[in-house]
Order: structure tokens, then sequence, then C-alpha cells
């Protein structure tokens, strides 16, 4: 028996849980927009010299236009909208909660699927889903308070602009998740996720030269790339992430189903957590930890047998 989705998977989560550590650093410099399009710059440039290495095209042209179009809706709804969100949730409440709420866009997908695409799930499932809001709420609601002992941790709070950035970065993901799935399956196969990935990274940084120039804040981004260590910092998160995290999270779709991707990819809050502890010196209480763990086996009770 092989399980190269499920190395893919876990390789993905590693991926995600490294280059998030990188933006948050780089937002908190630079600002969380200039990061997002400086990142995205790097992804496509990695994106176009691979594509011209393998096929000698700058763009996959021969994709259809279904392909191109619900793919670069996904770019626009995850890498555009829902990453603004993302990046600003990271600096707000940091990486742990920020990627804890992230991981709601697993039952979320499933709620979308059910009420528009005629999907159905069991009691298991249902129960899922209100685990895993049990877990997240519990870190949410959880009141900031020292350590008992004296320690040089630090208490992150939580606030609730925070949370709302994070849930809209949670449903930009699951939005766009559901498009690429629409958009990558073609005549019953999947076409190649680093190509799929690179058509979402287009879309969304023509939103973000669009955006930048009627809002005439070039000069923000022309002030950021004068900090060399955010920009290495962004460049670094950005093979990692865009690059490779996301492509690695299409390409799961080819060995695994949707449910079960989603399942794996949503570990990233368990994950953080020792870079929470170790990196950030960030005060992590057993309710916190604890409510990471049940949200996580939540998204395992609803996505472990997928829709009827």
């Amino acid at each position: 028996m092989t399980y190269t989705g499920e190395l893919i998977a876990m390789a993905t989560v590693l991926c995600w849980t490294m280059s998030v550590q990188f933006f948050e650093a780089a937002s908190k410099r630079i600002g969380a927009t200039p990061v997002n399009i400086i990142r995205l710059t790097f992804a496509l440039i990695l994106f176009t010299l691979l594509l011209i290495i393998r096929s000698g095209f700058l763009v996959p042209l021969h994709f259809s236009a279904h392909a191109w179009i619900y793919l670069g809706l996904s770019g626009v709804i995850g890498f555009f909208l829902g990453d603004i969100f993302l990046f600003k949730a990271l600096v707000e409440i940091g990486p742990r909660v920020a990627m804890l709420i992230f991981s709601l866009s697993a039952p979320t997908t499933a709620v979308i699927g059910w009420l528009f695409l005629n999907e159905t799930y069991g009691p298991s499932q249902w129960v899922g889903m209100g685990v895993t809001l049990s877990g997240v709420g519990m870190v949410v609601l959880e009141r900031s308070r020292k350590p008992v002992a004296p320690s040089a941790l630090t208490v992150r709070n939580i606030s609730l602009k925070g949370v709302l950035f994070g849930i809209g970065a949670m449903l930009g993901q699951a939005l766009g998740y559901i498009l690429s799935k629409t958009g990558m399956k073609e005549g019953g196969e999947y076409l190649d996720a680093f190509s799929a990935t690179q058509i979402r990274v287009i879309a969304a940084f023509l939103c973000f030269l669009v955006f930048f120039s009627v809002t005439g804040k070039w000069k923000n981004v022309g002030s950021a790339l004068k900090d060399r260590k955010a920009v290495l910092m962004t460049a670094a998160g950005s093979v990692i992430g865009p690059f490779l995290g996301v492509s690695l999270s299409l390409l799961t779709l080819h060995y695994l189903t949707t449910g079960i991707a989603s399942t794996f990819l949503s570990l990233v809050p368990v994950f953080i957590i020792p870079f929470s502890i170790f990196l950030h010196k960030e005060h992590v209480s057993v309710r916190a930890m604890a409510g990471a763990v049940i949200a996580v086996f939540g998204i395992y009770l609803l996505m472990a047998h997928g829709p009827a």
C-alpha cells in the first residue's frame, strides 16, 4: 500500500506552517498588503520559470477557457481577497489563532457543497462540524491570562477585529478550493497542479496591480522594498508557501478526495503550536492546545467518509 497522497499532504502542512512564520514577521515590518504583492511577484516568477523549463511556454495557454475562468476566480477570491484578510489576521492575532480559524475552511467547504452542490452528510459529519466549532471557540473565546509562574513567554491578545479577519480568510480559502477543484477537473482527469496555481497567482497579481493603481499606494510598496530583511523573509515564504505549499495542496487532489485532503491540510493549527512556543515565545495554555486538537478531530469526523 502506497501513501503518496498522504505524504504530499503532510509536506503541504509543513510548508504552510513554515511560510506563515515568514509572512507574519515580514507583515509586522512593512504591512500586510505590500507583503502580499511582493510574495505573489516572487511566486509568479517561480511558476513562470518552471513552466518554461517543463514545456517552453510562459503560461498554460493549452488549458481550456473553463479552467482559466474557474482557476482565475479561485485566485481572485483565495489569493487576493482571502489572503488580504489572512495577513491582517496574522499581524492582529498571530499565526496560531489565525490558522486555527483558517482551518474552519474544511467544514465551510462542506456546508457550501451541501447548499449548492447537492452533497449530503450523515450524522457523524454534522457532529464533526459542531466539534470543530467547539474547538475553535475554546481558543477564540479564551480570556487572556498571564502565566501562573514567572515566565519569559508572552500572552497573545485575541481581538474581535483579528477574528473577523480570520473568518474572511477562511471564507476565501473555502470558496477558492471549490473553484480550484472545478477548474482543474477536465474529462475525468486533473490538470497539472503547478500550472493551475500559476493561473491563480496571475489573477491575484492582476487584482493587486489594479488595487494599488486605483488607491495610489505604490509608494507603500516602494518603501517596503527598501526593507531588505522583510523582502528576504517574504521571498523565503513565497517559495515555501504559494509555490510549493499551494501547488502540493492541489497535487493532493490527484490522490485524495477533497474531504480527506482538507482534513490533512487542517492540521496546520496543531503543527504551528511548537513554533508559537519556541519561536515566538508565546504562552499557549492547555485549553488552547486542547481546542486545536479538538478542532482537528472534528474536521476528521466531518471529512473521514466524505459527502454521501
